[in-house]
Parts: C-alpha cells; structure tokens; sequence
C-alpha cells in the first residue's frame, strides 16, 4: 500500500496530447488532470477530431463551428492548456486511411509522451472511431516509411483511455485514478465554457431545456450544472475508494471527492513502476 510519502515522486512533466471527438470532450474526461498538469509545467494539448457542427437543435452548423471553435479556446484557458479543433465534419467521422494518417502525423508532430482519448466502446460514433484511428496510429508513428513526411517517433507513447461507463464487450478497467479536488472548480469553468452545449443543446436533447435558468440567472445556471451533470461528468471518490487509497496513502485516499480515471492502452509504451508518478501528477 502507499504511503502519504508517494505525494513526493519526482513528476517528469511531460508532454500530453488529447485526443477526443468533439470540442468538449476532452475537457470531460481529462480537464482536471489537465489542469494539474499545467500547474506541474507539463505541456498540454486538447484535440477535437471534429468540428463539432452537429451539437445543436437550433444554430447552423457554419455558425456553429465559430461558436465551439471559441468554447473550446475559453476551456481551454480555463485549464492552462492549448487546444486546437479539426475540420472533419461532426458526425461524419469516419477511420478511413486519410484520417489515420492525419492522425499518424498529429501525433509525431506533438511527440508526446502521453496520449488519451476515447475507449472504443461508446455510444457516439465519432468517440469510436477517434479511438479507431488513435489505436491504429499508435505502433505507425514509429514506421518511417508510413506518412514519411513527418519525422517518425523513435519509440511510442503511452497511449490510455478517459473513463466511460459502458459495459459490453467490457467495462472500462481503472489503472490510475488522480485526485482532482485541488482543481475541481478549474474543471467547471472550463465545462462551463461550452454553453452551447452544457445550456442548450444537451439539455434540448435530453429533454430538459425547461429547467435551464435564464442566462441572467448565472448563480441558477451554476446549480443546475451541478446538479445535472455532475453524478455523471464527474467520478465520486468513492467509486475508485480501494485504487485511491493504494495510490495516496489512508488519510489522502479516503477523503478525496472527485476523481479522474484512466485504462492503459496495451497499444503503446508499458505504464508501470516509476513511469506512472513520473506522468500523473501526484
């Protein structure tokens, strides 16, 4: 079991790239850890695979894409990190070899140590198929004759998987789960930032629009985010109690709130012994 001295491990700052389908979801899954390490000095990345034109029941979608475009760059400052959102059409995405090649260079180009994204059991298609084309690209980033005008990597990242909470063929398998409460409230703001999606069009989906106060309600707007998204944007600590107490000690690890967990890839370069304090922050 670890002990309250595991907080001291040297914490290599690393460079980070992640990888979602939509200009919003990268701030869901990894915007707390994300925020830790801005404040450790690493270098982050946020993707969007697409242009997120698709989320909305109202605003066209060329409107649209300047709107999330500017979400997800407010997010992004809210987090400490870069983002950057990509011209494949929301909802078309497709693993196609031009997009994994895309993909291929994407991730040369950065030279990350860490890379994230979906798990490919999902219900969006565009999640699936982002983490398609990132597990296909994951050994082809170091063969040098495969997309070989971007220099090629001599070794591979390690490649993990944001939480979800879907089942079959297998549920998703928490390797390393990270104390977010010291950033919690960076992770709101930055969830915060995509109005367009957290005020309008989720709750138009699903049903709720009505119960979204009014935009000069912003203590309201506050509370209902809360409330609504918060049992399933964010993991309760005591979900992960058993892998928080193991990673930060008895007292840390029973007291933490909100957490963010990810699975390792076998696609990429082993998680294990030092490497995982020298890439999540502690």
């Amino acid at each position: 079991m670890a002990d309250e001295g595991m907080a001291e491990q040297a914490f290599d700052s690393p460079r980070v790239l992640v990888i979602g389908a939509h200009p919003d979801d990268c701030e869901a899954g990894v915007g707390g850890t994300a925020a830790l390490w801005a404040e450790a000095g690493a270098s982050v990345t946020l993707v969007s695979m697409t242009d997120g034109s698709g989320g909305h029941h109202e605003r066209r979608p060329e409107e649209l894409i300047d709107i999330r475009r500017r979400e997800a760059a407010a997010a992004a400052r809210a987090l400490g990190v870069e983002s950057r959102v990509l011209g494949n059409r929301d909802g078309h995405l497709e693993p196609s070899l031009e997009r994994r090649l895309e993909v291929i260079a994407m991730i040369r180009r950065a030279r990350p140590d860490l890379v994230i994204t979906h798990r490919p059991v999902d219900y969006h298609p565009d999640h699936r198929y982002t983490s398609v084309l990132v597990q296909d690209a994951a050994y082809m980033v170091t063969v040098p004759h495969v997309c070989p005008d971007v220099p090629h990597l001599a070794s591979n990242p390690v490649f993990a998987y944001m939480e979800d909470r879907f089942t079959r063929p297998s549920p998703f398998r928490a390797d390393v789960v990270v104390d977010i409460d010291s950033v919690i409230e960076k992770k709101w703001d930055a969830i915060r930032a995509h109005r367009s999606q957290f005020f309008e069009w989720l709750p138009f989906n699903q049903g709720i629009l009505d119960r979204v106060p009014p935009d000069d309600d912003p203590a309201g707007q506050d509370r209902f985010l809360r409330e609504w998204v918060g049992p399933w944007l964010l993991a309760p600590g005591d979900r992960y109690r058993r892998e928080l107490v193991e990673r930060y000690g008895e007292t840390r690890g029973r007291r933490v709130k909100n957490v963010e967990a990810f699975e390792i890839s076998e696609y990429g370069r082993p998680l294990e012994g030092e490497a995982l304090g020298r890439f999540f922050p502690l």
